[in-house]
């Protein structure tokens, strides 16, 4: 398994950016500065994340989601636990 986290990835198994095994390792993200727990996608490159729009859902029972554009970090969390 690789040291760096992808540059985009979605918690939605139908995505073609969902990767079980990189969530289960577990993802941290920071987003201008402050870390953000309810991130549903980001994409590093592009400078953006998606979370959800409160309790709204679309038409497929999904929540809405606003995305937000700005300097995203990313890192796994199992190397936060051992360094």
């Amino acid at each position: 398994m690789t040291d760096t986290p992808p540059d985009r990835l979605s918690i939605y198994p139908n995505s073609p950016y969902y990767d079980y095994d990189v969530l289960v390792r577990g993802i941290g993200v920071r987003f201008r500065g402050e870390e953000k727990s309810t991130v549903e996608e980001y994409c590093i490159s592009e400078g953006w994340i998606k979370v959800s729009a409160g309790k709204a859902v679309d038409r497929k029972g999904r929540p809405m989601q606003l995305t937000l554009k700005g300097p995203v970090e990313v890192w796994f969390k199992d190397e936060e636990a051992q360094g």
